[in-house]
């Protein structure tokens, strides 16, 4: 329980500082281009550190996701939830958060908790992505 509610507090920390630009970003088709660049970059640099483990099918997922947004293949994203994606990125993207990245091990702790929480949060949203995903595949 203690976990949770420390995963809790830094999610809303960080949406509290960073959902409005996470939702500026979100509404700008080139701003969001970049941002799924810059989380792309550091995705491949950071994906084999052990701290990322538990969050790379998370990361992936986001990034499909908001790709296939842009692309115009996948229509099914509320802006809340597009919002809360381009946050989760942002977040993880941005190297001076809450807790900076330069701080060894602890730097990314924080990411992986947001990035976590927002999956949680959105787990509807990325069920019916993958189902959607899977059916495509077919």
């Amino acid at each position: 329980m203690q976990k949770s509610t420390q995963e809790q507090g830094f999610f809303e920390r960080a949406k509290a500082i960073y959902l409005n630009r996470a939702m500026h970003i979100a509404s700008t088709e080139r701003k969001l281009r970049v941002l799924l660049d810059k989380a792309s970059v550091k995705w491949k640099e950071l994906s084999q550190n052990p701290t990322f483990a538990q969050v790379k099918y998370q990361v992936e997922v986001f990034i499909r996701m908001i790709r296939a947004h842009l692309n115009k293949q996948y229509n099914g994203l509320s802006s809340r939830s597009l919002g809360l994606l381009v946050l989760g990125l942002f977040y993880f993207a941005l190297p001076t958060d809450l807790v900076p990245d330069f701080i060894p091990v602890i730097g990314y702790v924080d990411d992986v908790t947001v990035l976590l929480a927002i999956f949680k949060s959105l787990q509807s949203d990325i069920e019916r992505f993958l189902e959607w995903e899977n059916d495509r595949q077919i």
